[in-house]
Formats: C-alpha cells, sequence, structure tokens
C-alpha cells in the first residue's frame, strides 16, 4: 500500500513537471525572434524526429491499421499545425497570459462539438458552462478592435483552442486503438511535413539562440514533456489530469512574470480566473459521470 502512495506521488510530480514544460513553451516562443509559423514547424519537425526514435527503439509499427485511421491522422495532423501556429501567434501579437488563457476555453467548444459528433444530447449543464467560459473571453477583450494587439491575440488564441477541440476528438478516436506515442508521432510529423514548405518559404535568418529555443521547445517542451506526461497517467485518474493540465495557463503566467516581467493585467487575471474556474468546474463534473 506505501509503495503504491509513493508511485503515485511519483506520476503526480511528473505530471506536474510536464504541464510546467508545456507552460515553458509559450515564455521560449517570446524570446524566440521568428515568425509563429517557423516556431511551430521546428517544434513538430524536432518532436516528430525524437518521437521516430523512441517508436523505433520500442520496436512498435508506424503503418496505421485502416485507410480512415490514415486519413483520421492526417486531419489531425492538420489541426496540429494551425493549433500551434495560431498559438504562438497569439503569444506573439499579444503576451503569454492571453495565449494561454484563450487556449483554456478549448471545452467550450467540446461541451458542443463532442455531442454533435458523437450523438449524445446537449445539456443546459453544458450550456451554461459555455456561457460561464464566454464570460471568461468577454471580460479579457479591451476592446473590439483588431488594431488592438490583445484583442488580435484573443482571436488567435480562440483558433488555437477550436482546433484544439477538433484534435482532442480526433484523439478519442484514435486512442482505442493505437497508443499514444505512435499517435503523437503521426500527428506531429504530417504536421511537420504541411508546415515545413511554409519555413523553407520565409527564408528567415537564425542566430544561435533562436536555433536553441526551437530545439528546447521541441525536445523539453513537447517530445520529453510529452512522454512524461503519458508515463504519469499510467496511476493518475483521468479527472486528476485534467485538472493539472488546466495548470498550464498558471505556469506559464507565473514563468512568463518572473523571467519576461511581463504581467498580467487585472482584466486579464479576472477573465483568466473565470474560464479556469469554468474548465476545472467541465473537469470535475466530467469525472462524475
Amino acid at each position: 500500500m506505501g509503495n503504491e502512495k509513493l508511485q503515485n506521488r511519483g506520476h503526480l510530480f511528473l505530471l506536474h513537471l510536464a504541464v510546467m514544460m508545456f507552460g515553458f513553451s509559450g515564455v521560449i516562443s517570446r524570446a524566440v525572434q521568428v515568425s509563429a509559423i517557423t516556431l511551430a514547424g521546428g517544434r513538430v519537425i524536432c518532436s516528430s524526429a525524437i518521437l521516430f526514435l523512441l517508436l523505433k527503439i520500442k520496436k512498435e509499427s508506424l503503418r496505421a491499421k485502416s485507410r480512415r485511421d490514415l486519413m483520421l491522422t492526417l486531419l489531425a495532423g492538420a489541426l496540429l499545425a494551425v493549433h500551434w501556429t495560431t498559438f504562438f501567434q497569439s503569444v506573439q501579437v499579444a503576451s503569454v497570459a492571453i495565449g494561454t488563457i484563450t487556449f483554456s476555453t478549448f471545452p467550450l467548444f467540446l461541451l458542443f462539438l463532442e455531442p454533435l459528433l458523437y450523438k449524445e444530447p446537449i445539456s443546459g449543464r453544458n450550456i451554461l458552462l459555455s456561457m460561464g467560459l464566454l464570460l471568461g473571453v468577454f471580460i479579457t477583450i479591451p476592446e473590439f478592435s483588431l488594431a488592438n494587439g490583445t484583442t488580435m491575440g484573443i482571436l488567435w488564441g480562440m483558433i488555437c483552442s477550436l482546433t484544439y477541440a477538433l484534435l482532442t476528438l480526433c484523439n478519442r478516436t484514435l486512442a482505442a486503438s493505437y497508443s499514444g506515442m505512435w499517435v503523437s508521432f503521426r500527428e506531429q510529423s504530417t504536421a511537420a511535413l504541411l508546415l515545413l514548405p511554409f519555413v523553407l518559404i520565409r527564408k528567415e535568418s537564425f542566430q544561435t539562440g533562436d536555433l536553441l529555443g526551437i530545439a528546447a521547445i521541441g525536445v523539453i517542451c513537447t517530445a520529453l514533456a510529452f512522454s512524461l506526461f503519458v508515463t504519469a497517467q499510467k496511476s493518475i485518474s483521468a479527472q486528476t489530469v485534467g485538472i493539472v493540465a488546466g495548470m498550464e495557463t498558471v505556469y506559464g503566467i507565473l514563468f512568463a512574470g518572473i523571467l519576461l516581467r511581463e504581467m498580467p493585467s487585472i482584466r486579464e487575471i479576472i477573465g483568466g480566473i473565470v474560464i479556469l474556474a469554468v474548465a476545472m468546474l467541465s473537469t470535475l463534473s466530467t469525472g462524475k459521470k
């Protein structure tokens, strides 16, 4: 019993460490002087290379079991490419706080997309939760003007959130037949192939710090973080995983405040608290089903 409790604590620590790494990617992206699409492309190129090596070491087949699964991974890879590009764009035009807070609204889209795609009824509870998430977004918006950097960051962040919700639904189907590492590799390698032409067309000049930053995001904040995240879930409940994953926003804002002196405004703090509270409430309610 004591060994089991110790193992659970160890996995919980790994889970928090993985989420911290996820949150740190936004901070690094603020320090790297390249475009959002180049950042996203570099991220998936690095991470998919690492995941390829890990799958080869495990001697796990890279082939899809059916044409449907193959097409689904291609769709998921395209969604991932848009997701990470828009996330970095949101962080760059606004702040780490805006990028991570708006990303946390993805349950808003899941509350409606999941019932529609899986033919489940939309409950009154889901409607109330969605209204709460929208309230958090509206509180965060400083003004309804596309000339405002924060407003543009929120719009990019909402696109990032929508694509993540759709990606989650794809993963729900794929997870029934494949390992998390296999799914992640197929999606990230597809995203890498889609983004590579845009990276090459831009012909950006890279400083040593830029290359190190991209490598850190791809290797540490993605491939390593994902491996820890999957390992941690062996003895942690899905409900706990969902709550800890929601801490990515908090960790991202803390790191940005400490390392970049980038403090969120009162409006962003209030909006973020509302969004995170509703997102956690959604997770807790799901866990009780």
